[in-house]
């Protein structure tokens, strides 16, 4: 019965990958209709991915620690500039001063970005070493700022669904900007990791993600990226204008999101695969010993048998 409940739970969430899978890459033929679609699926997808890899309280308190710090953050950021800089928002509904679809969109990305770097770093448990504590969070930050140094350019200086009020130096997004990201997405990843290395569930409570379990959160990151390969693809060839006047290419714009991309999430994307194809790969059998067994290459010269 276990085993049953347990191949339909891995059914489900195969059938929801490919769902988000369609969406992240159709999404900009009706983004109105597309994005609130995406969050919504992408959130079921973390629900239930994470509860079978960490269990519901944890999953739960990622969740509720990333949009307390990414709101807290982005408030604050809108009222006096720090972290990100001095931006707005266009769109609603709001949060305060934050549109309420931007919590979700850390909370789904961020998971796929955590979980990226527990293949490069390593999964963190009920009393993991520090290295691994600390390490994850900060790659995973990493391999988060990867994907808005793709979008940031597009949504805010073509879409304007927020203004950077004083402008800067790559495509309109200031340098700040990304250091903003850097410190938030770490800030709430490794609030998550401390969770986990004192209050999560007993190593014996969670054996060793399955493959799928690993290929899954690949696989919808790696989407991510492409679909910032379809908007190159597809999208309008015009210019815009930054909030001090500066005009910008939106194609410039556009291929230098495909470049970010290819060079920042597919190369982690690359990485992270390769790393877990050398996990799932057998050891080989352990050679013959050498001592018992020399080889002649090994046979001192003159020494007969």
């Amino acid at each position: 019965m276990a085993a049953n409940h347990r191949r339909s739970a891995s059914t489900i969430l195969w059938i929801i990958t490919g769902l988000v899978l369609i969406l992240l890459l159709t999404r900009n033929l009706s983004p109105g209709i597309g994005t609130p679609v995406l969050l919504l699926t992408q959130t079921v997808f973390t629900l239930l991915h994470g509860s079978r890899r960490y269990g519901w309280r944890a999953i739960l308190v990622y969740y509720a620690v990333t949009l307390l710090v990414s709101n807290i953050l982005e408030n604050l950021s809108i009222l006096t500039g720090f972290p990100f800089g001095n931006y707005h928002y266009t769109q609603g509904p709001q949060l305060f001063l934050v549109p309420v679809m931007i919590g979700p969109a850390y909370v789904a990305t961020g998971y796929l970005a955590w979980t990226v770097a527990t293949l490069l770093v390593g999964e963190v448990r009920r009393a993991s070493g520090w290295l691994t504590t600390i390490g994850t969070p900060i790659i995973a930050s990493f391999a988060m700022v990867a994907w808005d140094l793709s979008m940031d350019p597009t949504l805010s200086t073509i879409l304007k669904l927020w203004i950077w009020e004083n402008s800067g130096g790559f495509f309109g997004v200031p340098l700040v900007n990304f250091l903003g990201w850097s410190l938030t997405t770490y800030l709430f990843l490794q609030l998550f990791a401390l969770y986990l290395r004192y209050y999560g569930p007993e190593p014996k409570r969670t054996p060793e993600p399955s493959t799928a379990s690993h290929v899954q959160p690949l696989v919808l990151y790696a989407a991510t990226a492409g679909s910032f390969v379809v908007a190159f693809l597809t999208r309008e060839r015009t210019t815009v204008t930054d909030a001090l006047g500066q005009t910008w290419r939106t194609g410039d714009i556009y291929e230098t999101s495909v470049l970010t991309t290819i060079y920042g999430m597919i190369f982690i994307t690359i990485l992270a695969a390769l790393n877990l194809a050398r996990r799932s790969t057998p050891a080989p059998a352990n050679p013959p010993d050498a001592s018992r067994d020399p080889s002649p290459a090994s046979t001192p010269a003159g020494s007969t048998t």
